[in-house]
């Protein structure tokens, strides 16, 4: 074979390694083949080893030594998931139960316990996979592992027999994990009290597997729960939270939390064994494991009652808590988060979290992907949000913002993030406002809009003019709103989208004509009419008669040209250049009557002539036709309109649809350039806005 025909060989081979077709620990000639062979090879090696178990029953050592050495093997596949199920579809189990029969008495087999230890391991691997438990139970699997439990009292103890035990302690664990009725067998054909046993074996790998099928066998169980407590247990599990071996303490802490879970009298029954610090020492452990599942059982303790969640926190729970909320491991969040959540229902505790740090990662998890983080969260700063002294700190690190941004999935999470904000906005006054009022003062710029940005959502109408134009809230907003930051342009345009539509004393299209000048109405039937008339305009060509009383009375524009210095005063015919016929007709007809119907096709020419002859009140008309017509293809041609016009109420009502529209109008190429040039008119047209709000009130 050439170099380079070996080379390609050996890579092959590593790479069917590495992907798992084969423990990478064995020494089985399988690892050898290529991988377009390995498996109908595997497949041939599991028959093989399956036929040796068959055939290899006597108590002679040649029979004994086969079958050892293919309980071996089969354990060694057995550890590569892809051939579990090829090994049970070779008949192994009921095999490997052959191997398992209690000997006579007083016969001693070659191999004595290592066959039997190979064969339980075996079975172990095999009930990993939760489709095969039943399968290995129907067959007779958990007698002979119960008979193999009770060997240490008519054998000898010795290390083949510890192993012996220690596997069929691991073969119960994964057998009754997660299948209740495997569970409930164990329990009533009397599993239990032998596994408790074990516990007076000085092996802790031996202990520490009984634990974990105990832990396995409580699960949701009440029926073993209960039995396992009868039997006093309980105390040597709680010294073994406190065991160095991190395997230990997580197979204790596992099982401690399976006892108590769903099981409010376990639970009580944990706590006065003397669970609860070594479990809050626990989180802090080194082993993650362990960390989540100590976070776990500290939130099923907190729910028992307040004092107990108050003594959760007095022994210094909530600092590793938080420093798993930080965690970038979504397990650990998740449990830490579940655990703050139950304790921060204490009023004594929401405090705590918050000088803590709690509040921030928590806020941050508001943007989780995971539902069951943004349900904890979220709970956790409604929570909080009942507490004054909690509050400057949610507003401090975004909190509002976070709250209003969030993609809530869950409507659970959905009510409480409605419900927070209704809290929030009930406290934004007195001493919390004061609070806030300082921090948008005198803390770091950051800090400073976030207190903006939350009062413009939050805030009182009342208090809008002396936070926003007294102390420079609206300043700090306007800022965000130039900003190069895409986000920090969409919370300011929401926040001063918020502000103004929540000052509801002015309506944010005031169509109130401002001029105090005397009017005269002539009815309508003298408009364009000859009869009596004094003034003749030329528009368009064509003649419109007038009356001298009744243009003089509308504006000061007419009264200039009529009766001032103008050249008109004196002429017969009065030309109007730059207005169409039918808008200048409609402006005639206000003039009349006072009243007239805007057609929105001729808006914007009756808003031009409204404007050049000072109609206040036609001008109004006109701008809240307009504005009723604001869309996302037509906005800034109407804001340049309303700049030419001095339109203020058109102005207005185009700045609340570029601040509403924020998502729909950013990726124009326009908006960003027509943002900053507003920006320096738009602080004088809210100041404005909201003084004369105060003084409408």
């Amino acid at each position: 074979m050439s170099t380079g025909r070996r080379s390609l060989k050996r890579n092959r081979k590593q790479k069917f390694v590495e992907e798992g077709a084969v423990h990478p620990t064995t020494d089985c000639k399988v690892l050898a083949l290529e991988p377009q062979q390995s498996l109908q090879d595997l497949l041939t090696e599991v028959v093989a080893q399956v036929t040796i178990l068959n055939s290899s029953l006597s108590s002679s050592e040649s029979d004994r030594l086969a079958a050892k050495r293919a309980a071996h093997l089969l354990s060694e596949l057995a550890k590569n998931a892809l051939i579990v199920d090829t090994i049970v579809e070779c008949g192994a189990v009921p095999s490997l139960l052959k191997h398992l029969k209690v000997p006579e008495p007083g016969v001693t087999k070659p191999y004595e316990h290592e066959v039997e230890w190979g064969c339980v391991c075996v079975l172990a691997l095999l009930a990993y996979k939760p489709q095969h438990q039943q399968l290995i139970v129907d067959a007779g699997a958990l007698a002979y592992l119960m008979d193999l439990l009770k060997r240490h009292k008519t054998y000898v103890n010795s290390p083949a027999l510890t192993e012996l035990l220690r596997s069929a302690a691991n073969a119960i664990k994964n057998l009754a994990a997660g299948n209740s009725s495997i569970q409930t067998r164990v329990g009533t054909e009397g599993g239990i009290p032998p596994l408790v046993e074990l516990f007076e074996f000085d092996d802790a790998t031996l202990q520490c597997a009984a634990t974990g099928a105990l832990g396995s066998l409580a699960f949701k169980n009440d029926e073993n729960k209960n039995q396992i407590l009868k039997l006093n247990v309980l105390p040597t599990l709680v010294l073994m939270l406190g065991a160095e071996d991190a395997t230990i303490h997580c197979e204790a802490v596992t099982a401690i939390s399976n006892l108590a879970n769903y099981s409010p009298h376990m639970t009580t029954e944990v706590l006065l064994a003397g669970a609860l610090q070594p479990v809050i020492i626990l989180l802090r452990s080194c082993c993650s494991t362990s960390q989540r599942k100590a976070a776990r059982l500290i939130g099923i303790f907190a729910k028992t009652n307040s004092d107990c969640k108050v003594q959760i926190a007095q022994r210094g729970a909530i600092a590793p808590l938080i420093d798993m909320l930080n965690s970038p491991h979504a397990e650990l969040q998740e449990v830490s988060a579940f655990a703050i959540a139950i304790l921060v229902e204490d009023p004594h505790n929401q405090v705590g979290v918050a000088y803590t740090g709690g509040i921030k990662p928590l806020l941050n998890l508001l943007s989780s992907k995971s539902t069951t983080l943004q349900l904890h969260a979220t709970y956790s700063v409604y929570l909080l949000a009942k507490n004054e002294d909690t509050v400057a700190d949610i507003v401090k690190f975004g909190g509002v913002q976070k709250l209003l941004d969030g993609d809530f999935t869950v409507e659970s999470a959905k009510k409480f993030v409605g419900s927070t904000m209704e809290l929030l906005q009930e406290k934004m006054h007195g001493r919390v406002l004061k609070q806030l009022l300082y921090l948008m003062r005198f803390r770091k710029k950051v800090v400073q809009r976030n207190v903006a940005l939350a009062l413009a959502h939050l805030c009182s109408p009342d208090d809008q003019k002396f936070i926003f134009v007294d102390n420079n809230g609206l300043a700090l907003l306007l800022e965000l709103l130039t900003s190069r930051n895409l986000n920090k342009k969409r919370e300011a345009s929401m926040a001063l989208y918020s502000l103004i539509i929540r000052t509801t004393s002015i309506p944010p299209l005031d169509t109130t004509p401002s001029s105090t000048t005397p009017q005269v109405y002539l009815c309508e039937q003298y408009v364009n009419n000859p009869s009596l008339s004094d003034v003749t305009f030329l528009v368009e060509g064509k003649r419109f008669y007038a009356h001298r009383i009744c243009l003089l009375a509308s504006s000061d524009a007419f009264r200039a040209m009529l009766d001032g210095v103008y050249r008109e005063k004196e002429a017969k015919y009065i030309p109007i250049p730059n207005i169409k016929w039918a808008a200048f007709e409609l402006m005639m007809r206000f003039i009349y009557t006072g009243t007239v119907d805007v057609n929105l096709d001729l808006a914007q020419d009756l808003l031009r002539a409204a404007d050049q002859y000072l109609l206040d009140g036609l001008k109004r008309s006109c701008e809240c036709v307009i504005a009723q017509d604001i869309s996302l293809g037509n906005v800034s041609q109407l804001y340049e309109l309303s700049e030419s016009m001095n339109a203020m109420s058109l102005r207005r009502a185009c700045i609340l649809f570029l601040l509403e529209q924020f998502d729909k109008l950013s990726v124009k190429p326009w908006y960003s350039r027509l943002m900053r040039r507003i920006a320096p008119d738009v602080i004088e047209i809210f100041r404005g806005f909201l003084v004369s709000g105060i003084d409408k009130k």
